[in-house]
């Protein structure tokens, strides 16, 4: 019992995240066991949560310095159109692809997000522009080349090779999905708490006056923030484009609201300065796992989700704003 009040008085937020998957795998287990207690089950959730949760990732970043990445989607779909189209200009007749290629489409997609993620961060750090409103825009930006470079069509008939390989599993049992999400997961949590990035974003989100004047450069610490946005974002489309072996400029449209949701449920403050990469991945797996169940509901129409999704967002920010105002007292 102590504990658990111990647990509890450190960090409420996954104290709440952790008893809420309790609740859920206890619910499920009486409702839907059979369904949902499978090793495919599990093994589709951990192919599918990696695309939604490298984007909440780069969010986190964002969010901890005091602004936050729109963007992610736009990126993500920018990113997999542009490399599907490669894919294809790449293979031969029969559609046979080079053994280069996939490692190839990797390198550029990533040199892609970070472009798209360094632009994001001269608008922000050079130019001054509000981060939710540079990113909302070059989100658009990135949406409508998607379009002019498919007509609004989908880039399809990809090689083989491709989805086969990154929507395949390792040793047959582990997603390659979920494999690329624990490497750049663990990359991230190494800057975070193993160099000065971390403490330097954590300063610059409590007061960026503060993080000035113990020498801190803050426009190159926004750009740099951004820069990894971008490539957590491109790596999700190049995860999208294995997952649905396809592209288009809508695809994954109601991920924004999700990953803000994930990283504010995970105790990343809107304002910047507090929160942590373990919050915000038991927070991805706790959605991942409540989407999944709420499908083995027929009853529920999947119109609602982004309903119950908004719901849940506002629920979560007013309870944190009394949480936070009961600590200041």
């Amino acid at each position: 019992m102590r504990t658990v009040k111990k647990l509890a008085s450190r960090d409420v937020h996954i104290t709440r995240l952790i008893v809420i998957m309790a609740a859920w795998l206890v619910f499920m287990a009486a409702t839907k066991f059979s369904k949902f207690y499978t090793v495919v089950s599990f093994q589709t959730m951990g192919a599918q949560f990696p695309e939604f949760g490298l984007m909440s990732l780069g969010v986190m970043l964002c969010m901890i310095t005091g602004g936050i990445d729109l963007s992610v989607v736009g990126i993500a779909n920018f990113t997999s159109i542009s490399m599907g189209i490669l894919l294809k200009a790449m293979a031969n007749e029969e559609g046979v692809l080079h053994p280069l290629g996939i490692p190839a489409v990797f390198l550029l997609g990533i040199l892609m997000g970070a472009a798209a993620g360094l632009f994001n961060g001269l608008l922000v750090s050079k130019i001054h522009i509000p981060p939710i409103l540079a990113t909302l825009g070059t989100n658009q930006l990135f949406t409508g080349i998607g379009i002019v470079l498919t007509e609004g069509k989908a880039v399809s008939k990809l090689p083989a090779a491709y989805a086969s390989t990154i929507a395949g599993k390792l040793f047959n049992v582990i997603p390659v999905q979920l494999a690329v999400f624990v490497v750049v997961a663990a990359l991230l949590g190494f800057l975070l708490s193993r160099t000065t990035y971390g403490p330097r974003i954590y300063m610059l989100g409590t007061s960026a006056r503060a993080a000035k004047f113990s020498g801190i450069k803050n426009d190159g610490l926004l750009m740099k923030t951004y820069l990894l946005s971008g490539v957590c974002a491109a790596l999700g489309g190049l995860i999208m484009l294995a997952n649905y072996n396809s592209a288009r400029s809508d695809y994954g449209s109601v991920y924004t609201l999700q990953c803000v949701l994930i990283v504010v449920l995970g105790g990343v403050s809107p304002n910047g300065g507090k929160g942590k990469l373990s919050g915000v991945i038991l927070s991805i797996c706790v959605l991942q796992m409540l989407s999944s169940g709420l499908n083995r509901f027929r009853e529920i129409n999947a119109f609602l989700i982004p309903l119950i999704w908004g719901s849940v967002l506002v629920l979560v920010m007013v309870m944190n704003y009394f949480t936070e105002h009961k600590k200041s007292r």
